[in-house]
C-alpha cells in the first residue's frame, strides 16, 4: 500500500492506494467521528463491492443508499435521495458518508455531505480509474444542471481516500480508457517526465498491469495533492487542473450527459487546447502530434463531435466557472508540462480551432 497526504493543515487527509483495501477497518475507522455511517453506491458497483466495504464497518450503525448509474443521474433530485435517507434514519451531525463508486457517486455524496446539517464528514472510496486519479481528491463536489456541468456544488474535503486498485479489474474497457485522459492531463500541465513515462508504459496501462496502474495512480494523486495543498479553492494554480475541461464540459452538456464519458470529452478538449495553443504560436507542431498520438493510442477522441457546431461549442463554453467579468479564461499550453490560465487568446483563433477540430466519434 502507498499512502500520500493532502496537506491542508488541520484538515489534512491521507490517500491510500493499493490492492485489497476495501475490507480493511484500520483505514476507515480512525476517520469516523460517530457511530452512524451511510454508504452511498450505485446499482453497478453495489453488487460487486458493497459487501466487501461493509466488512470494514462491522459494529457501526450502518445504512446504504443505492443510486442509479450514469452521469445523467448526477442531479439535485438524486442527491435528495441521500438527504432523505439521512433524515429518515435520523443520522446526526457526527455521521459519516462513504462514497463507494466512481466520480458521479463521489461528487453527489460529497455534495450531500457538504449540505446535510451544514456539513458532515465523508470518505471517498473510488472504484474507477478516473475517480482514483482525480475526482476523489481535492474536495470538489457538485451536481449538474441542464445548462452546465458541475455548476451546483461546494468545496468539501473528505476525511480520507481509499483507492483499492482491485476494483479496476471489473471496470469496462471504455471507462478505463476514459480514466487515462486525466492521467495524461497531469503530464501536460506540470509533469513532462510523467508524460514521457505514460508514452513508454501505455501498453502496460492498457493491459492493466498492476505495477503500472499503481505507479500511474500514485503519480497522478501526488500531482493533484500538491496543487490542492497550494490552492484549495481554485483562486490560482488549481485552475490548471481544468486543462481540456472547458471544451469537454461543453461537449458533455451539448450532447447530453452520458453520451460521451467525461474522460472522452476531456481527451478531445485537451487536444483542442493543444491545437489552439499551437495556432497562437505557443506550442510547436511536434508537441501537438505527441499529444494527439498518445490520446489516440489510449483509444480516446482527439476531435470534438461533428454534432456540435463551432458556434454551439462557443456558447456552451461561455457557461464555465472560469468566466471572469464576462470573459472566458482557458487553460492552454506554453510547452509540454507548462500550462497557463489565460484570457489572452484571439477569439478568431478559438473559432477557427473549433471549426476545424470536429469529427464524428
Amino acid at each position: 500500500m502507498k499512502t500520500l497526504e493532502v496537506d491542508l493543515g488541520h484538515r489534512a487527509y491521507p490517500i491510500h492506494i493499493g490492492s485489497g483495501l476495501l475490507p480493511l477497518p484500520d483505514l476507515i475507522r480512525p476517520h469516523l467521528e460517530g457511530r452512524n455511517v451511510m454508504v452511498v453506491t450505485n446499482e453497478t458497483v453495489g453488487p460487486l463491492y458493497l459487501a466487501r466495504q461493509m466488512q470494514a464497518l462491522a459494529g457501526y450503525d450502518t445504512a446504504t443508499v443505492v443510486l442509479p448509474d450514469g452521469e445523467e443521474h448526477k442531479t439535485l433530485e438524486t442527491m435528495g435521495r441521500i438527504i432523505t435517507a439521512l433524515l429518515t434514519r435520523r443520522f446526526d451531525r457526527q455521521c459519516t458518508l462513504v462514497a463507494l463508486g466512481g466520480g458521479v457517486v463521489g461528487d453527489i455524496t460529497g455534495f450531500a455531505a457538504a449540505c446535510y446539517q451544514r456539513g458532515v464528514n465523508y470518505i471517498q472510496v473510488p472504484t474507477t480509474l478516473l475517480a482514483q486519479v482525480d475526482s476523489s481528491v481535492g474536495g470538489k463536489t457538485a451536481v449538474n444542471h441542464p445548462l452546465g456541468k458541475n455548476m451546483i456544488g461546494a468545496f468539501h474535503q473528505p476525511r480520507c481516500v481509499v483507492a483499492d486498485t482491485d476494483t479496476l479489474a471489473t471496470l469496462p474497457d471504455r471507462e478505463y480508457r476514459a480514466g487515462l485522459a486525466e492521467v495524461i492531463k497531469y503530464g501536460l500541465i506540470r509533469d513532462p517526465e510523467f508524460f514521457l513515462w505514460i508514452e513508454e508504459h501505455l501498453g502496460d496501462l492498457l493491459a492493466r498491469d498492476p505495477v503500472a496502474q499503481t505507479q500511474a495512480i500514485e503519480r497522478s494523486c501526488r500531482n493533484k495533492a500538491e496543487i490542492v495543498a497550494a490552492d484549495e479553492r481554485e483562486t490560482g494554480p488549481r485552475a490548471l487542473l481544468n486543462l481540456g475541461h472547458t471544451f469537454g464540459h461543453a461537449i458533455e452538456t451539448g450532447l447530453g450527459y452520458g453520451v460521451w464519458l467525461h474522460g472522452e470529452a476531456v481527451a478531445a478538449g485537451m487536444c483542442l487546447a493543444a491545437r489552439l495553443s499551437a495556432r497562437l504560436g505557443w506550442l510547436d507542431g511536434t508537441a501537438v502530434e505527441r499529444i494527439e498520438s498518445l490520446v489516440r493510442r489510449a483509444g480516446l477522441p482527439v476531435r470534438a463531435p461533428a454534432a456540435l457546431s463551432a458556434a454551439e461549442m462557443r456558447d456552451l463554453m461561455a457557461v464555465d466557472k472560469k468566466v471572469r467579468g464576462g470573459a472566458l479564461r482557458l487553460v492552454l499550453l506554453e510547452d509540454m508540462g507548462k500550462a497557463i490560465v489565460t484570457r489572452g487568446y484571439d477569439a478568431a483563433a478559438l473559432d477557427l480551432t473549433l471549426a476545424e477540430c470536429r469529427a464524428a466519434r
